[in-house]
């Protein structure tokens, strides 16, 4: 059945032609782009609760640390509290030297006289001259022809030149031709051109000309298109920065990024995780870090992006969705089996040959990389999960080797857990169940003592044993210690079943490190139990281990041990 309604809409973006495409002929990045934070005018306009002075301070300073170079600020002159902040970075020599804030202004005179009052002595400062040429908003807003439109930009461009003379401090300048996607391509040149006529880049003091998809209505390759075509037509393009600013209506926010910047663009600006009005503004994180996993360097620090997450969503009190590119809580977690197979394998490979590149399978970036880890973040278990998921765990977090099919066992018993529950299961509640089902099981049997002697026909073991309430002695030979005290506590207790495998390990690197023995055992209808012992003696572990296997066995079976055998 047909969604009703889609006939009333159509195209409204205006094709850029001709233009050769050359973006397209690029098959990746090679450098950063210029960046411009404006979190804290675009973005703090799209909250439901706009920051505090206070809070956009400690926002102010968490984009320093991240080492961004332009930051927006806001609008001075459309209320108190913004001005209030521009006055207080400046009077209280907040903004390192190599930081440029940069402030947005309406082109009528008032604003930009109490613009430029709120800069008065900025080291350095970014005027954000702008009007809106949308065939939309001519029409339906402003009513006005297309001079009228250009006669707004240039007065506004005037103006700006005029207060610049009678205000100390180090200015320059941004236009932005606002609508720019559903505005004509001839008619973006020609009122930028207008612009940028009036105020003469040079190479020392460059113009940015923003080209902002303030309303995303076509695909990335339409909007590459027009910002190729500016490029081309802009004057003094030597002389011009060619800023990016998209949002996101669409979803292609980050290709319209990727795209404009192979298209000619030199800047981006945009915010921490997209924030910003309607859907949002482009996700810097996100372009940085696409960037910074093909091997460019971003020139913004996301190592630590739980940090930066906890900035954010205090100041702001938005959400960081659990699955936004590269922050996101479960982005880097793998619940299915095989996803975690793979993943693991790609580790224990890549431990092995120490490779100059990141290919670890399903994991497009090392999570280390921005602040996070393997076991808490990557290999997550429940119900879906896998044997090689839950082995990759129990090694790398408890130092716990398994055999592997005492590791696919255990992750059965695992999901089972985890279904029953439906939940998640930490990596100390899959420790727990570990412990609580395979280590050192001492019910409804004990081996308290054990002694060793060589005889030709191999070793004799000593065993004490405890079992339905008595205490008694028994001896036995074998081809090894473990085979001995295996051959008496069957006998002692009158069960027969075959010792199988046995292996074990040190738990750590150092002399008096804890070993960890994996036993299974058969019994007569061919069933497998397993037990494992911890110990810091290898010996004293084995024999726990194979009591372990033994005790479970027994318990599974639901036999009673009544008395030892004589």
């Amino acid at each position: 059945m047909a969604m009703k309604g889609f006939e009333k809409y159509t195209r409204q973006f205006y094709e850029a032609k001709p233009v050769s495409m050359r973006w397209a002929q690029k098959s990746y990045i090679d450098h950063a782009p210029t960046w411009c934070s404006v979190d804290l005018r675009d973005g703090n306009q799209a909250l439901i609760t706009p920051m505090s002075l206070e809070e956009k301070l400690e926002f102010f300073k968490l984009l320093i640390k991240v080492g961004f170079k332009e930051i927006e600020i806001g609008f001075p002159a459309a209320s108190e509290t913004e001005y209030e902040f521009c006055r207080t970075l400046i009077e209280n020599n907040m903004i390192p030297d190599d930081v440029c804030i940069q402030v947005l202004t309406q082109s009528r005179e008032h604003i930009i006289a109490k613009t430029f009052e709120a800069l008065q002595g900025a080291k350095n400062a970014i005027v954000h001259l702008y009007n809106s040429t949308s065939v939309a908003q001519r029409e339906q807003v402003f009513r006005k022809s297309k001079e009228e439109i250009i006669e707004i930009a240039t007065s506004g461009a005037q103006l700006c030149l005029a207060y610049r003379e009678k205000t100390p401090g180090n200015f320059r300048f941004e236009y932005s031709p606002e609508s720019f996607t559903g505005t004509e391509p001839e008619f973006a040149a020609e009122i930028c051109n207008a612009v940028i006529d009036i105020w003469k880049p040079t190479a020392q003091n460059p113009v940015i000309i923003n080209l902002p998809v303030t309303v995303s209505h076509s695909m990335p390759h339409i909007y590459a298109n027009q910002v190729e075509y500016m490029c081309d037509h802009l004057h003094s393009r030597e002389h011009i920065i060619v800023s990016l600013h998209p949002h996101n209506d669409r979803g292609c926010a980050v290709a319209d990024s990727e795209m404009g910047l192979l298209a000619g663009g030199d800047r981006i600006e945009g915010t921490l995780f997209g924030n910003g009005e309607r859907t949002g503004n482009v996700d810097i994180i996100t372009l940085a870090m696409n960037l910074y996993s093909q091997g460019v360097d971003p020139q913004l620090d996301f190592s630590n992006l739980p940090e930066i997450t906890e900035v954010y969503e205090k100041v702001t009190r938005m959400h960081v969705y659990e699955r936004q590119p590269y922050s996101g809580r479960l982005v880097f977690a793998a619940f299915s089996g095989s996803h975690q197979d793979a993943i693991a394998k790609g580790m224990k490979w890549r431990q092995e040959k120490q490779p100059q590149y990141w290919t670890v399978p399903y994991l497009p970036l090392d999570p280390h990389d921005v602040g996070r880890e393997y076991e808490t973040d990557v290999i997550r278990i429940n119900s879906q999960s896998g044997k090689g998921g839950i082995g990759y765990i129990m090694e790398t977090r408890f130092n716990f080797s398994m055999p592997k099919k005492m590791s696919e066992e255990f992750g059965y018993r695992v999901k089972g857990v985890s279904d029953h529950a439906h939940k998640e299961l930490m990596p100390e509640e899959v420790r727990d169940i570990f412990y609580d089902s395979y280590v050192n099981i001492l019910i409804p049997v004990q081996i308290p003592e054990t002694h060793y002697k060589q005889i030709p026909e191999g070793i004799e073991a000593t065993v004490t044993i405890e079992a339905a309430g008595e205490t008694a002695t028994f001896s036995a030979t074998g081809n090894g210690r473990l085979d001995a005290v295996s051959s008496a506590l069957s006998r002692a207790i009158g069960v027969e079943y075959q010792l199988e495998t046995y292996t074990e390990h040190a738990m750590e690197e150092k002399t008096n490190s804890r070993a960890a023995s994996y036993v299974s055992v058969i019994d007569g209808e061919g069933r497998r139990y397993w037990g494992v012992g911890i110990d810091s003696d290898i010996i004293v572990s084995s024999v726990k281990a194979l009591l372990s296997a033994v005790n479970n066995m027994i318990n599974a079976q639901g036999k009673a041990i009544e008395h030892l055998n004589a």
